[in-house]
């Protein structure tokens, strides 16, 4: 079947699990019923074996996608000589824990007279396991070992290769096909085929959820669509039954092609946690950051004083990782992963992104109470006594700990805002400790993290290789934007890390080992802080130049995969929240410098 660039790919979803839909109308990720859960459509990492789901017209010359208008419903058309079809593709909202997950697909035509090309072939746990087929008059439904998933429609269909159910079939300028794909009972039939009017119902309702939620937004600024669509996005990567935030629908999508770094996201880190906080409240949305301060105070409840990076949607803390050995990798990208061993690290800055969490939660959205800071206190006593310990750092090298300077920054950041919330609030601190390690950790950075023959802070002590993580530091007002320190080190990464607006993170042969082979693509995440730090220094029109620049370098849908390649096409996971996050960041911040906010 081949591989569709990572580009090519719109996203729906229900706010437990998310489908990713080629330019070419093929569904080639899905997990059902949650985003971690096992896969039902992997073609996207295996184009043989993984299963799909695929409808088109059998000749066109083209296709395009929109999103409708303040929507997660996504549009794709299709362009022949003698006629153009549409189809609508999108997963309705539910909030009752016993609905069934949908997936309804419609395809109509617009002009002219076309003959459409219809294959459903799941391939279950990630292509691991067997299943069978039963089609009927209405549809056909997919078991295996107790999963099961019915394909409800009124178009004939036969089985297909692989144990699937395809048809072909031809419709008339103003003619309509549905399919609605479900998860269903075993042994129960494929459902009820929708009518005309039960479809528009559906669509309807689904239009008018995306719609009331996305009027919320308090953003009025410059670059609205591209922070609305954002903000869509980020939406539909909620896992509702906790308020998890999700960083990447998908898994093994490579960071280079035909590598080894390909990792699953379908995970919450608690490094997202201030960058969410912050974005959501920033332009309204209270109710989503509150939902996602609830999951973190439980992660902190639970914690024993130290914090692991990365947990699972419902809050399990182990995700172990194992190799799919039996799949091939988008385009011969492996090993796939399932699981992500990083959980088990030791990554400090989590405690910075925590407690600036909790600080804007205070601050902005609610007071916290006296049990949730009971734990926080727990955790910053652990941290007092532990910072000095070597990290693998945000970036979860594999290659061994080492004094990461970034990291250093966010346990400055923890213990700062722990003593500016206890101020604020009268709450008990840490015995006058937070404030001694808080101002040890600066001095520290300060003489072990800057590089006086560089003129730069560094990646970690005992170094003179730069990392784009530093971009973070008057982001989290550890220095000021315009101290010539830092000054020198901005200057110093856009020497040797940025090629234009494009950022990497480091140069793999110059910085600590991560203990993986091969190239990267360049960061998108970075290259939004980087235009933030450029309006915090003051450089607005560089600013906005290189924001408009990488507005360029998002999809046909505005959706940005982790990395950006040599050549400008979507690499990594797909879409991720944390590029999603800074470029909200990003423009609000410019926004504001330009005088618009």
């Amino acid at each position: 079947m081949g591989y569709l660039p990572i580009e090519n790919h719109g996203i729906i979803g229900n706010l437990h699990t998310a489908a990713l839909v080629g330019t070419d109308g093929t569904i080639d990720w899905l997990c059902l019923p949650a985003f971690d859960s096992p896969s039902i459509f992997c073609s996207i990492l295996d184009d043989e074996k993984g299963g799909h789901f695929s409808l088109h017209p059998v000749e066109y010359l083209r296709s395009q996608q929109l999103y409708l208008p303040d929507t997660n419903v996504l549009l794709t058309r299709f362009l022949a000589e003698n006629g153009m079809a549409e189809t609508l593709d999108f997963m309705p909202i539910h909030d009752g824990a016993g609905e069934r997950h949908r997936l309804v697909r419609n395809v109509h035509v617009v002009r002219g007279r076309m003959t459409f090309e219809v294959e459903c072939r799941p391939a279950f746990d990630y292509a691991r396991r067997e299943h069978e087929v039963s089609v009927g008059k209405h549809g056909a439904v997919f078991s295996s070992d107790g999963a099961c998933i019915g394909l409800a429609t009124d178009v004939r269909l036969k089985e297909g290769p692989g144990k699937g159910a395809r048809a072909r079939f031809t419709l008339e300028e103003g003619q309509s096909a549905t399919f609605l794909l479900a998860g269903i009972e075993d042994g129960a039939g494929p459902g009820e085929i929708l009518s005309e009017r039960e479809f528009e119902d559906l669509l309807q309702s689904t239009i008018s959820y995306w719609r009331r939620w996305i009027s919320k937004s308090t953003y009025e600024g410059q670059w609205r669509e591209a922070v609305h669509r954002s903000a869509l996005v980020l939406k539909l990567m909620v896992y509702h039954p906790t308020g998890a935030l999700v960083a990447a629908p998908t898994m093994g999508l490579p960071e280079s092609i035909g590598g080894e770094r390909n990792w699953d996201y379908r995970y919450t880190w608690l490094r997202d946690a201030a960058f969410a906080l912050y974005a959501l409240i920033a332009i309204g949305f209270d109710e989503e950051a509150g939902q996602f301060m609830d999951w973190l105070t439980h992660r902190c409840q639970d914690a024993d004083g130290s914090l692991q990076p990365l947990y699972s949607l419902d809050g399990r803390s182990r995700v172990e990782e194992t190799v799919l050995d039996h799949l091939a990798g988008y385009r011969n990208s492996r090993p796939v992963r399932l699981g992500n061993d990083a959980y088990g690290q030791l990554q400090l800055d989590v405690y910075g992104a925590v407690m600036d969490a909790a600080y804007l939660y205070n601050k902005w959205g609610a007071p916290l109470d006296y049990d949730f800071w009971k734990n926080m206190r727990r955790i910053m006593n652990w941290l007092s006594k532990n910072w000095r310990q070597p990290d693998e750092g945000m970036w979860e090298v594999r290659g061994g700990r080492q004094h990461f300077v970034s990291s250093k920054v966010m346990c400055w950041v923890a213990l700062e805002r722990a003593v500016r919330i206890s101020r604020q609030r009268g709450l008990p601190a840490g015995e006058g400790s937070w404030i001694s390690e808080r101002d040890k950790i600066y001095e520290e950075i300060m003489e072990k993290g800057w590089n006086p023959e560089k003129r730069s802070f560094v990646q970690h002590y005992d170094s003179d290789a730069l990392d784009a993580s530093l971009l973070m530091m008057p982001l989290v007002k550890f220095v000021g934007p315009t101290d010539p320190r830092w000054l020198s080190t901005l200057d110093s990464i856009q020497r040797e890390l940025a090629y234009d607006t494009l950022v990497d993170r480091y140069n793999v042969h110059e910085a600590a080992s991560d203990g993986l082979k091969g190239e990267e693509g360049s960061f998108s995440l970075c290259s939004f802080w980087y235009v933030e730090c450029l309006t915090k220094a003051g450089r607005v029109e560089e600013a906005r130049l290189a924001l408009e620049k990488m507005f360029s370098y998002a999809n046909h849908l505005g959706l940005y995969a982790e990395e950006i390649g040599r050549g400008g096409e979507a690499l990594g996971n797909f879409p991720q929240a944390f590029t999603h996050l800074a470029l909200i960041s990003a423009a609000l911040h410019l926004d504001r410098a330009l005088g618009s906010g």
